[in-house]
């Protein structure tokens, strides 16, 4: 293995502790940090306030469109805001104005911390634009009312496949090449993606968000197929989003991961009542 296989193999979030590792950057750093781990901790917490008691397995009732919009939104953030803090670090440092100089202090750290936010918001604002995709289709086809998908008749078997489906993606070419862009800080720093200021960072928090939509839309898929108000499975697959854009070794956690779903789709086809924390329709 040669070196470049070796540096594409090194964490990501570990490279980019080497994009900005002088003593004064610091505060600048680890301000945008906290807050970003400090929404998204909030956020985890008002998503499983909010979900109580609304569970109803696959086939969940999403509700009217605004309010699944606003708890599509929070979800995303509890979700998906702490695998993307290289990210949105890295977005912040490639956002600085050209010529802009160092600064010590509260300036610098404003200055990225407000670059840092607007590249999560950026990225939120991609996701919810996939979100409400989603609940376009899936209102849809709850409306044509169609028998068949009763759950004690094709519905099991429908989720299962959606499952088994999000196994298969993982395994293609174009996740692979989404994901690549989704989990290297070096394309935001060196790459022609770079833009200046707060209102760059939201473009390339927006930009970054459709790699990333690329990459994991299909283990959101799954979410669906689990049942969207499912806490413990939205923690399932928040943990197996980060492994995928965390983790050193990216073929190894997208096989494991790939292994682990189809695993999952066969279970809740043929032995839904075994899946841990899968509520069966009534």
């Amino acid at each position: 293995m040669g070196p470049n296989a070796s540096a594409s193999s090194s964490s990501p979030l570990l490279r980019h502790m080497s994009v900005s590792a002088a003593p004064g950057d610091r505060l600048a750093r680890t301000t945008p940090a906290i807050l970003l781990i400090a929404v998204a901790a909030a956020c985890w917490a008002l998503t499983a306030r909010r979900m109580q008691g609304m569970d109803m397995g696959p086939g969940t009732d999403l509700g009217g469109a605004g309010w699944f919009a606003g708890v599509w939104a929070t979800m995303m953030a509890a979700m998906m805001l702490p695998s993307l803090l290289p990210m949105a670090l890295a977005g912040a440092a490639a956002g600085r104005s050209a010529g802009a100089g160092r600064s010590a202090g509260a300036p610098a750290a404003g200055g990225r911390t407000a670059r840092a936010g607007a590249f999560a918001v950026g990225y939120l604002i991609t996701w919810v634009g996939a979100g409400m995709l989603a609940y376009t289709l899936f209102e849809g086809v709850r409306a044509l009312d169609l028998a068949w998908l009763a759950w004690h008749r094709a519905g099991q078997y429908l989720a299962g496949g959606v499952i088994v489906g999000a196994a298969v993606y993982e395994l293609t070419p174009l996740k692979a090449a989404c994901l690549r862009r989704c989990r290297n800080p070096e394309l935001l720093v060196l790459g022609r993606r770079r833009r200046p200021g707060v209102s760059g960072a939201l473009r390339m928090g927006a930009e970054h968000g459709g790699f990333c939509v690329g990459s994991s839309w299909a283990l959101m898929a799954a979410l669906f197929a689990l049942g969207v108000m499912n806490v413990a499975w939205m923690i399932v697959m928040a943990v197996l989003v980060a492994v995928e854009k965390l983790l050193p070794w990216n073929r190894v956690a997208i096989g494991t991961v790939a292994a682990f779903i189809a695993v999952l789709g066969l279970a809740v086809a043929l032995a839904p009542a075994q899946v841990p924390g899968l509520t069966i329709p009534a």
